[in-house]
């Protein structure tokens, strides 16, 4: 009796499992279609108005700031956990600081740098070019972070791995450039000049 019921329990926590799953696989299918098209509104507002990156990076930050009032006391309670952990001496300041807020700020710093090149990059190339960098970048976050956490690295991984720089490779045209790919279409003739 107590095997069937703990069989019935296992099969609700995969379902539940399985289920939360596909939430989060939804989820990344709706944000990726979502930077899609920032990118393409983007890129027809630069048309339009002229390419002002430094004022697409604040609008794009600043008016998204109001829905952080809903997470407050989560945001709160997070800061005074920071705050508990242990102290770090900051070398060249002479102050000690928890490390957590240490943390945090490298990440800001890191993150503006990062996406201030992005919102540049918008100014100067399409938005599917903007989509194959960032992805890229994430691509070697990732990679960045199974090495440091020292996860292993799997059989997914580097069918992953293949398919980005397969990807980045085709979309650059390195192919045919080193010429394994040749020119689809007519070849062009050129006239002399007289």
């Amino acid at each position: 009796m107590s095997s069937s019921v703990s069989g019935a329990s296992e099969d609700k926590e995969s379902i539940s499992a399985f289920l939360w799953w596909l939430l989060g696989i939804a989820a990344l299918t709706f944000a990726l279609l979502m930077s899609a098209l920032m990118g393409i509104f983007q890129e027809t507002i630069y048309k339009k108005f002229g390419k002002h990156s430094k004022e697409a990076l604040f609008y794009n930050h600043a008016l998204p700031l109001p829905g952080f009032l809903f997470l407050a006391p989560d945001i709160y309670r997070h800061g005074l956990l920071f705050s508990q952990t242990r102290l770090v001496q900051m070398p060249l300041i002479g102050i000690s600081l928890p490390i957590m807020w240490l943390y945090l700020m490298m990440n800001v710093i890191t993150q503006y740098i990062c996406i201030r090149g992005v919102f540049i990059l918008t100014t100067e190339c399409t938005s599917l070019t903007v989509t194959l960098v960032v992805t890229l970048r994430k691509f070697v976050s990732l990679i960045f972070s199974i090495l440091y956490f020292q996860n292993s690295f799997t059989v997914w991984h580097w069918l992953g791995t293949f398919l980005v720089f397969v990807g980045m490779l085709l979309y650059t045209e390195v192919w045919k450039n080193l010429g394994f790919i040749r020119p689809c279409g007519p070849k062009k003739v050129e006239k002399k000049q007289e």
